[in-house]
């Protein structure tokens, strides 16, 4: 093998140096890289000296020129390193100048990933140490900068009025005794304050007119109606003409077709005597039908949203024995239609003049509309299949207040004769009458909270709690004995993230209806936005 040289010369022998023999060697005093190949090129090496080709940068210096000898390196390479080049391939690291050892190397196939990754990974675990650091230090700053501006960019939860456990119900002191009936099922509530009892297994059982409580609360939801409204006229077909000839049943007598009435005096008609005429025509105008079906699939639709589970409607009179109910049912439906400022008026009257009828209409609760007991209203009912019911209404004023009692009697049956369920309709009043005036003799009031007493907290979703205190005493009325719930309801629909003491921001009530005392609750100091390490731990 022949090989030139540059004009940079070799350094010079000493006069201890053994000249060489053939050429096969070249001076002792070459450059680390070439001894090593020269090395190399006399002996086969062991498995344990086999050399590594990670070494292979270092056997060429950079500061050798293109002068130095090669010869021996190709040699070293041709004859010892060409295995090993074969085991790595294209994955041997360049020489000096951006040069790679191509000659005599075999190539490995492109699809070798397994030891393109080996090498990578070696590449990486290659790094300096201080390097890896760095740039795990980077990585963990950039998450937690993400974090920080995740958790910054979220809304805030939304604020809950909380009420504290002691105030969630207050007892009335004392004891009291409802007068129940012998037999059938009762109910009495006080729509402000609650249940004060029920009586007797309830069990569906006939209700008879008290069903049109039902038809008027689908009338009045279908086609709302103000408390001083006449509203829309409507007109007298020929059927509710020949019904109001019947004699067996509650009726208007005396109508004529094309006679028109409006909704308020068809109302009365309804309610004050009965008239199951007028609840079958009031059915088939609602539901601008022929027949009163889709009118009754409504009565039973209100009486599931109702929560009447114990509840079945199959006309709107109530003449079928197939309607049926329970007093606990009934109370539902009289505390959800005493909303409407129209029943209301109506039922309370003792008696109305319509024009167009021949005489007054006469109320079937007379004789409890004019006792004392400030009765008003609401329904009776009887006949045979049902005896005596009556669903009532009263009230008794307290202090500043004059709070609904509310009341429900069924299944109430005479012994003895009871055409039609007659006197068994005096007996439900008569027993009725009897709980009316113990509840109103018992109710009594108390102060369940005191004006600045704290009644619960605004809790901010992130931890952070601040002090409701009532701003005025509030009051609960009911009999002795009777337990009362309690909540805190929003003033407003979206509650305060930061407010000034003294802001309000809801109302303490009872929990059982809209009849009952509520007074404001506010803020008992400033409340504050959570602070910035409430929303960085956040994990909701």
């Amino acid at each position: 093998m022949t090989h030139e040289t540059t004009a940079a010369q070799p350094p010079e022998l000493t006069s201890d140096d053994p000249a060489p023999d053939d050429g096969s060697q070249g001076p002792e005093k070459h450059t680390a890289g070439e001894a090593e190949a020269a090395e190399v090129h006399e002996s086969e090496p062991s498995e344990a000296e086999e050399p590594e080709v990670a070494d292979l940068p270092e056997a060429v210096p950079d500061d050798a020129g293109e002068s130095e000898p090669t010869e021996v390196l190709e040699s070293a390479w041709d004859d010892t390193l060409e295995p090993e080049a074969e085991a790595v391939g294209h994955q041997l690291p360049e020489l000096r100048g951006g040069q790679r050892l191509e000659e005599g190397l075999a190539q490995e196939p492109a699809e070798d990933t397994d030891a393109s990754a080996a090498v990578r990974e070696t590449a990486a675990l290659s790094l300096p140490k201080s390097r890896r650091m760095k740039i795990g230090a980077a990585v963990v700053l950039t998450l937690c900068l993400a974090l920080v501006l995740v958790q910054m960019a979220r809304p805030l939860p939304v604020p809950v009025l909380r009420l504290n456990e002691a105030h969630t119900t207050y007892t009335l002191a004392g004891h009291f005794t409802v007068p129940w009936p012998q037999e059938g099922q009762a109910a009495v509530k006080l729509p402000g304050t609650g249940t004060v009892g029920t009586y007797g297994k309830q069990k569906p059982v006939p209700t008879a007119s008290v069903a049109k409580v039902m038809t008027a609360y689908v009338l009045l939801q279908e086609r709302p109606l103000k408390k001083d409204d006449k509203g829309p006229m409507i007109e007298v077909d020929a059927r509710t003409v020949q019904e109001g000839k019947s004699k067996h049943e509650s009726r208007i007598e005396g109508l004529t077709v094309g006679q028109k009435f409006s909704q308020q005096d068809m109302l009365k008609m309804l309610m004050i005597p009965s008239g199951n005429n007028i609840a079958r025509l009031l059915a088939r105008w609602v539901t601008d039908s022929r027949t009163e079906t889709a009118f009754v699939r409504k009565m039973n639709d209100a009486a599931r949203k109702l929560g009447m589970k114990d509840t079945t409607y199959t006309d709107p009179s109530g003449l079928d024995a197939g309607t049926v109910s329970t007093a606990v049912d009934q109370l539902k439906l009289a505390e959800a239609v005493m909303k409407f400022d129209a029943f209301r008026a109506v039922v309370a009257l003792p008696s109305a003049d319509v024009d167009g009828l021949g005489q007054p209409l006469i109320n079937n609760m007379d004789r409890l509309l004019m006792s004392d007991l400030s009765i008003r209203g609401i329904k009776t009912g009887s006949n045979t299949p049902a005896g005596g019911t009556l669903v009532w209404a009263a009230y008794k004023t307290i202090g500043d207040r004059t709070p609904l009692i509310l009341g429900t009697m069924l299944d109430q049956h005479v012994q003895g004769p009871d055409p039609n369920g007659a006197n068994s309709l005096i007996l439900v009043q008569n027993n009725s009458k009897k709980i009316v005036q113990a509840v109103r003799d018992a109710l009594t009031s108390a102060t369940a909270v005191r004006k600045g007493q704290i009644a619960g907290h605004l809790d901010d979703g992130l931890g952070g709690h601040t002090s409701l205190v009532a701003a005025e005493d509030f009051t609960v009325i009911g009999v002795p004995g009777q337990r009362v719930g309690m909540k805190i309801t929003p003033s407003s629909a979206a509650l305060p993230h930061s407010a000034r003491a003294g802001t309000r921001v809801g109302f303490l009530t009872t929990v059982s209806g809209w009849d009952g005392e509520r007074v404001p609750v506010i803020l008992r100091n400033n409340l504050s936005r959570p602070s910035l390490s409430a929303k960085l731990t956040r994990w909701d």
